[in-house]
């Protein structure tokens, strides 16, 4: 099974299955970073690494420093005109610092710490598939009016989706794109709502659009598929039913197709460029950018990241998409003065460093403009993986926890939706809460179609339920240690934002 990194790296997966304006001047001047391992130098024929070079956006600056770039040796792999973000190839070890040389580039460095040919979402572990067995049992506890596996979607009643369905399922005119491993757009609860012309492949840091490219490598990159029947699993009376069951739900793959499944920056740079020239409403991103969990701004590299993505994502907002993304899966205070950082750069040898997060960043989680969305179990509360921030956490949704058992007939605390190749499965993870919020972000977009995307922010934050922060010390686990502290009042904090998001008040 393909390694998903627990947002920490992926969500949390468990299948059980059947069959930044662009010159970063928002940002501090200084941040904390580890040291960057180098590319070690190469002879010729070595392998050739990923570089991302950001100049004034234009056609004019982007072809000046495209010239530069072949005359240093490197070749351009796409040129961004419109945000000013050029992808390129090179075999040098200093092509970063030539490049930082150059007249009119406003940052460069490597997407990653190993070559491109070789090889992250957010859950918290191997999805539980469900067998036919289990089921054809679940199938006999469904009520009338609902969809055979729907009985253990306790992630629906909570927020009202179920009801809300009644009301408003949502418009075709509005569309989520999974930003992802891939969908599997074959399931037949997917089917039905899936939006072929609003879907490609951008693994390769430039999109391609062929039939089907945007389909999991195989069952394994199984993240994606799952996300996108959160979202916008059909009624059908056939297994599940998503958030927004009438919206259309599109895929635009950014993992590598190998066992690491890898979201590099180049990979999300295209896709959010991708969907914004393709009308979508609003992205789903349930996944940190690799190789670094945080990206610090006193590194040329991660400084470098943090730019490109930043104004792809702003290009994707003034454009009329809204971007919404997990917090984590770390349990860390995103608020915090410092946090430990184990597991970067995760595409080759990890090291330990303390980092502040107001000056390292988890892209896309913590640029501006895009919904920092916290997970919460079936009784409401925190889930004990989930990260938080007061001040970051923008709204919080369901995403399972495995110590918070529901009454329904699997007891699964996880999320119940699709998987590859017809099945279905559980998985928790902060991968869990964000497409809750892109579904009814899409209710919401579908009962205002003229709202922007900080209107629907402002309206998803306004019809919030905030259960307040915990009256006795946070123990998530149960083991008897405080896990964690919440910050703020009744009103907004640091575990749930404005509150856990209402998709029966987004229909009314």
């Amino acid at each position: 099974m393909a390694h998903l990194r627990s947002r920490h790296r992926l969500a949390l997966a468990v299948p059980v299955a059947l069959s930044l304006t662009a010159s970063l001047g928002f940002l501090p001047a200084a941040a904390q970073a580890a040291p960057n391992p180098e590319p070690t130098a190469r002879t010729t024929g070595a392998p050739a690494y990923a570089y991302l070079v950001n100049t004034r956006p234009g056609a004019s600056a982007v072809s000046s420093v495209s010239r530069a770039v072949r005359a240093a040796g490197g070749s351009v792999v796409v040129a961004y005109e419109k945000i000013g973000v050029i992808v390129a190839h090179s075999a040098d070890p200093d092509f970063g610092r030539l490049m930082r040389g150059v007249r009119g580039v406003q940052s460069a460095g490597a997407s990653r710490t190993t070559p491109v040919t070789a090889a992250a979402t957010t859950d918290e572990g191997a999805a539980q598939v469900l067998s036919t067995a289990q089921a054809a049992r679940l199938a006999g506890s469904a009520a009338k009016g609902q969809e055979p596996l729907e009985a253990d979607q306790w992630d629906l009643r909570a927020i009202g989706a179920d009801r809300a369905a009644r009301i408003d399922p949502g418009s075709r005119k509005v569309t989520v794109a999974v930003i992802d491993t891939g969908v599997d757009d074959t399931h037949p609860d997917l089917a039905p709502n899936f939006s072929a012309s609003q879907s490609a492949n951008c693994a390769s840091g430039k999109a391609d659009t062929a039939y089907g490219s945007w389909r999991p490598a195989d069952a394994d990159h199984y993240h994606g598929t799952h996300v996108a029947g959160e979202i916008a699993a059909a009624r059908n009376g056939v297994g599940v039913a998503g958030v927004a069951p009438g919206v259309r739900v599109a895929s635009i793959t950014v993992a590598q197709p190998d066992e690491d499944s890898l979201f590099f920056p180049e990979s999300v740079v295209c896709a959010f460029v991708f969907a914004a020239d393709h009308g979508v409403e609003v992205t789903n991103n349930s996944y940190y950018v690799d190789p670094w969990l945080y990206n610090c701004l006193d590194d040329p590299d991660q400084r470098a990241i943090v730019d490109s993505v930043n104004r792809a994502q702003l290009y994707a907002q003034r454009k009329g998409t809204l971007n919404v993304a997990s917090a984590g899966n770390s349990n860390d205070d995103l608020d915090a003065d410092a946090l430990l950082d184990d597991s970067s750069p995760d595409d080759s040898t990890p090291v330990d460093r303390t980092v502040d997060p107001h000056r390292c960043f988890d892209v896309p989680t913590q640029l501006p403009g895009v919904v920092t969305v916290s997970a919460t179990g079936v009784k409401g509360t925190k889930s004990y993986y989930s990260s938080y921030g007061a001040g970051v956490v923008d709204v919080a949704a369901p995403g399972g926890d495995k110590y918070q058992i529901p009454d329904t007939p699997s007891a699964n605390g996880r999320v119940l939706s699709t998987l590859p190749n017809n099945q279905y499965g559980f998985l928790q993870g902060t991968s869990m809460a964000a497409p809750h919020v892109a579904g009814v972000a899409a209710l919401l977009k579908s009962t205002h179609p003229r709202a922007t995307p900080a209107q629907l922010q402002a309206l998803l934050k306004a019809q919030a339920d905030n259960p307040g922060c915990p009256a006795d010390p946070y123990d998530g686990d149960g083991d008897g240690v405080v896990d964690a502290t919440c910050v703020g009042g009744k009103r907004v904090n640091g575990f749930y934002g404005h509150g856990v998001v209402n998709a029966l008040r987004a229909v009314k």
